[in-house]
């Protein structure tokens, strides 16, 4: 039977936050230093010591928002090592992530110049679990007042007189775990003490993160929720998708096992379950939904590429990324009522990043392209649909063998993303659009497919084109329908202009 998909263009579902498109860049392997910073004096093409070549590749994903500094990192970062001239700032031990010693001249000057270099709104991690109320008040100080101060006065003999425009920023981070093993009710007071210190200067009004629960700890989102909502704006989420064990075995980024690959995608799918449930404690305490719901740590976990520091997280990005990648973003999009960010772990060579360098080489991920892809949703407005598409199977379990999101933007054009799950067999799908006043033309439909012919497909240095987009176009357009031809193990965007 032919599967089919209904859009209802007429039957709108509120924003879907360009802020679900964020990023996370933590002190962490390769990611900020030979990823992000190359240093002014490197022999690497850069600007102002970032290396162009990613800065470019980033530029294109049109980035709403960028965390930093972690991540575990933000707990042991004092960030007054971080500034004045870099030949002078303190060297340190990331006693977290491969005990490598850093340097510290990537630090807030050369983040938020990252960021606006971006485009990307910065979204500051503070240090609770190892810092101080009056440390994080001069980092707010430092980066935001405008006026006579003694940070004020220090960020100017810095460099730079103007101060920045910071709207996010984070009251720790994981403070359950690596931000300091706390109680949700010890935290709690201590989230209500910090953020006190968190001022508004001036026209800067700063929207107040408070460190949120991991996976399906809801009693952690109960405290928080019942002590603290009326002094926060958003909330935080983190969750890993893993295929095996998240202490040792997680399994390898390129198993090529169908197994391996269901279970991963099955893994995905629970995110819609946590969103929910964590949702449904928070609307007890914040029925208006004043408080965003903020996934700013989300994407698979797998083993370290062989010979690799182990501290260091790095590993290889497959058409599998992608379409977690994928399944997450229209499950973001379905909770577009509380959901107010999400931010991918992590952008350049740590988990499931969009690029992946070694020294002056780089190149973009599966997972890159469909951010690419589906940049197209960012601040669009969510559209009804009800799709018939079947079921993917595997031993005696099953998934929706194809996940589907819409939305139509601020230009009137509409957007259609696919993921197609099922790794053995092409699906034939009748995409309907429903509300419309007029027949459409094949000369409105546009797209873009990714896919590949097996499990572990990737790109390497050596083939760095081996999983790209190419262009789509539907088998057929009539009235108000079209016939999609889509691949097993792909997705898809097609985008309809009025």
């Amino acid at each position: 039977m032919k599967q089919s998909i209904k859009v209802y263009t007429d039957l709108e579902h509120g924003k879907i936050s360009k802020h679900i498109y964020g990023h996370f860049s933590e002190h962490l392997g390769r990611c900020i230093y030979e990823g992000l910073w190359v240093g002014e004096d490197s022999p690497i093409p850069n600007t102002e010591g970032i290396r162009n070549d990613v800065l470019g590749a980033l530029q294109e994903l049109n980035i709403p928002v960028l965390r930093w500094p972690g991540g575990c990192f933000a707990d042991e970062y004092h960030w007054k090592d971080g500034v004045g001239p870099r030949e002078n700032r303190k060297r340190m031990v990331n006693t977290h992530w491969g005990g490598v010693v850093e340097n510290n001249h990537f630090g807030t000057h050369e983040f938020m110049r990252l960021c606006e270099l971006l485009g990307a709104e910065p979204y500051i991690c503070g240090n609770v679990g190892s810092g101080t109320v009056q440390e994080m008040q001069e980092w707010v100080e430092y980066m935001t007042f405008d006026g006579e101060s003694p940070m004020a006065n220090w960020r100017t003999e810095n460099g730079r007189e103007e101060p920045w425009a910071l709207k996010y920023f984070g009251v720790g981070n994981e403070n359950w775990g690596c931000g300091g093993h706390m109680r949700p009710e010890y935290y709690a007071d201590l989230y209500r003490r910090y953020q006190t210190y968190v001022r508004n200067y001036g026209d800067n009004k700063i929207y107040k993160i408070a460190g949120g629960a991991n996976v399906d700890d809801y009693r952690w989102t109960e405290v928080l929720m019942r002590e603290a909502a009326h002094l926060m704006d958003g909330l935080s989420l983190h969750y890993y998708t893993v295929p095996g064990d998240f202490w040792e075995n997680k399994g390898s980024a390129l198993d090529d096992r169908e197994s391996e690959w269901f279970k991963t995608l099955k893994k995905s799918f629970r995110m819609d379950e946590l969103l929910t449930k964590h949702s449904t404690i928070m609307d007890r305490y914040d029925p208006e939904k004043r408080v965003g719901l903020i996934v700013d740590e989300w994407g698979t976990w797998f083993d370290v590429e062989p010979g690799t520091n182990p501290g260091f997280l790095y590993q290889q990005n497959t058409i599998r990324d992608a379409l977690v990648a994928g399944v997450h973003f229209h499950i973001f999009h379905e909770h577009n009522d509380r959901v107010h960010m999400a931010n991918i772990a992590q952008m350049v060579n740590v988990l499931q990043a969009m690029v992946l360098t070694e020294g002056e080489q780089m190149l973009l991920t599966p997972t890159y392209h469909v951010f690419n892809m589906y940049k197209v949703h960012q601040d669009a407005t969510r559209l009804e649909v009800n799709a018939d598409v079947g079921t993917y199977k595997f031993g005696d379990d099953e998934l929706p063998a194809v996940t589907v999101s819409a939305s139509k933007d601020n230009e009137g054009a509409i957007h259609v993303s696919v993921c197609h799950l099922d790794p053995h067999r092409d699906t034939d799908l009748t995409l309907k659009l429903n509300g419309l006043n007029k027949s459409l033309s094949a000369s409105s439909v546009s797209g873009e497919l990714l896919t590949a012919n097996e499990l572990n497909a990737h790109n390497t240095f050596e083939r760095p084109n081996e999983v790209e987009p190419v262009p789509y176009e539907p088998a057929s357009v009539s009235g108000h329908e079209m016939e999609l031809k889509v691949p097993a193990s792909s997705v898809l965007r097609v985008t309809i202009r009025p």
